[in-house]
């Protein structure tokens, strides 16, 4: 009879389905933990995330490695970074885009995030060109089944390596320094297409006007995704409140939810919020 012991349970892999499931529900939460703490500083540390969730650097080391081949990090010795959107390097000395970039930066980056927050499992969502619904697509929860639906060129290729999220990209021709895709071969790619989310960037937002923007190509595209989709989230800075631009993309009463910064006062925000409309500030 053979003397050998049987492998200790605590180095065997679990072979409960259940244990299996409450093991991988147990990392994506702390891989969200990861992309929240690397969202908001640009990089982490193994030894301090390793103290922070209350688990071994070899567990944090294999969430990071995880996170690397879904393309939401970049390792590097001793932690990991932000991936760079390279895909803006040959505008990077364009004064005019760079200032864009940079206007509001943190709030564009917060109200990003507290949009992402409300998307759900399984949803299709939607997004308007520019710089604050690009940070919404940077700060989309992993592993939820979420298809995107953009004809914006620079989202498509940060999403590009996302292999949780499916991505839906319009035709139309290329129109302007947003990348963004118009025309009616762009609206007939939606025509009949079903949109749980959409997030609405704009040049302006005006309780009277509603969200316009500076462009009717892009006003007509914005405007026809909108009538296609079940909710509608406007993510604005607060320099946006008062402006209005040329062209309508919705009333300000098709809104459901609006969020925007801290810098938006009672005042300017009492409007939307007379017309029934969520107003969130972050």
């Amino acid at each position: 009879m053979s003397d050998a012991k049987p492998p200790s349970p605590a180095l065997t892999a679990p072979t409960n389905p259940m244990q299996v499931e409450v093991s991988q529900d147990k990392q994506q939460v702390r891989c969200t933990a990861i992309l929240t703490m690397l969202q908001q500083t640009g990089k982490v540390v193994v030894e301090e995330l390793s103290d922070q969730l209350g688990v071994s650097l070899v567990t944090v080391r294999r969430d990071l490695d995880l996170l690397e081949e879904k393309g939401l990090l970049r390792r590097t010795h001793g932690g990991a970074v932000s991936m760079e959107p390279l895909f803006y390097e040959p505008f990077r000395k364009d004064r005019s885009f760079v200032a864009q970039v940079e206007r509001a930066a943190d709030e564009k980056r917060r109200i990003g995030r507290a949009a992402a927050a409300l998307i759900n499992a399984n949803e299709t969502i939607a997004l308007t060109p520019g710089t604050t619904t690009t940070e919404v697509i940077r700060g989309l929860p992993i592993n939820r089944n979420i298809t995107v639906v953009t004809n914006t060129v620079n989202v498509a290729m940060e999403l590009s390596k996302r292999r949780d999220v499916y991505v839906f990209v319009t035709g139309g021709h290329l129109h302007g320094e947003w990348f963004s895709l118009v025309g009616s071969a762009a609206i007939r790619a939606l025509e009949n297409m079903l949109i749980s989310t959409m997030f609405i960037g704009a040049d302006g937002i005006d309780a009277s006007w509603g969200a316009s923007c500076f462009n009717a190509d892009e006003a007509e595209l914005n405007s026809t995704m909108l009538k296609q989709s079940r909710r509608r989230i406007a993510v604005v800075d607060s320099g946006k409140f008062g402006v209005v631009a040329n062209w309508r993309i919705c009333q300000a009463a098709d809104l459901n939810v609006l969020i925007t910064d801290t810098g938006a006062t009672d005042e300017m925000i009492a409007p939307f919020q007379k017309l029934g409309i969520e107003v969130i500030r972050v």
